[in-house]
């Protein structure tokens, strides 16, 4: 401190030229090198910087068109799960199917009752009014052991007023209803078809099966037929046929082949 309290200002200092004597001498190379590298790390950070806010444009961009996709799909998603839930319902893969019947079985059943009803007006005939056929709706064993549901058919025994399945019938009362559906099916068919009738119906065997009364109404509902100008070719080794049957044509085994020998009724 001086006079008057003033502070003396120290004079700068300055380097003299023994300190600088003692520096290392200096490399321009080096530096002119440190200078290119400094520059080219700049160049390169700038042109990761203008990269980076390009993706950032594109980014935003690309999420404007993802929110406008999801309010496109809305309403498709809306129809799908509408065709989901009716597959599911078709298909009886849910509780909203009460009858758990897939639609193909559904469509089958509503057509299979339809036959049954038709069958039963010969098989009535055919049994001497006693059997009738059932549509149920019971779960049956389908492929591969998969339950199916309304392709059943029961038999009524009107004598007894007991249903029993089909397979308890015996082997005659099993070709009768078979017959008989297969006439009931012709019947539905030609309903369809503007009342075309289908005018051939070939039975191959089965009628040995038959008691005589049995085949007494099989005959006589074929006889029906061939009234209603409709042709039963029958293929059978019962000899009881053959004085049933107006039109035959015998076939007749020998070692070289076969002979068919047509026969009328003036030849039996």
């Amino acid at each position: 401190m001086g006079q008057g309290g003033r502070r003396r200002h120290q004079p700068p200092h300055r380097p003299r030229p023994v300190d600088a004597s003692r520096r290392p001498t200096a490399d321009p190379a080096a530096t002119a090198h440190a200078l290119q590298q400094a520059e080219a790390r700049l160049k390169e950070t700038a042109g990761v910087s203008r990269r980076a806010e390009e993706r950032v444009t594109a980014l935003a961009e690309l999420a404007v068109g993802v929110e406008t996709r999801l309010a496109d799909l809305e309403p498709l998603q809306q129809c799908h799960r509408i065709a989901d839930r009716l597959a599911s319902i078709a298909s009886a893969n849910t509780a909203t199917n009460t009858l758990s019947m897939e639609l193909e079985a559904y469509v089958l059943a509503a057509r299979l009752e339809e036959i049954a009803a038709a069958a039963n007006t010969r098989l009535q005939n055919m049994t001497s009014e006693r059997y009738l056929l059932v549509h149920s709706d019971e779960k049956e064993a389908g492929r591969r052991g998969r339950p199916k549901a309304g392709l059943g058919l029961r038999v009524l025994d009107t004598w007894t007023g007991t249903e029993r399945e089909t397979s308890t019938l015996s082997g005659g009362e099993t070709f009768t209803a078979s017959l008989a559906l297969a006439l009931g099916l012709a019947d539905v068919v030609t309903q369809e078809a503007s009342g075309r009738p289908l005018g051939t119906l070939f039975i191959d065997e089965g009628f040995g099966t038959l008691d005589e009364q049995n085949l007494q109404d099989v005959m006589d509902v074929l006889d029906q037929l061939r009234a209603g100008n409709r042709t039963a070719g029958i293929v059978s080794h019962v000899p009881e046929l053959s004085r049933r049957i107006p039109s035959q044509l015998n076939v007749k085994k020998h070692r070289d082949g076969s002979t068919l020998r047509p026969r009328t009724g003036a030849d039996l």
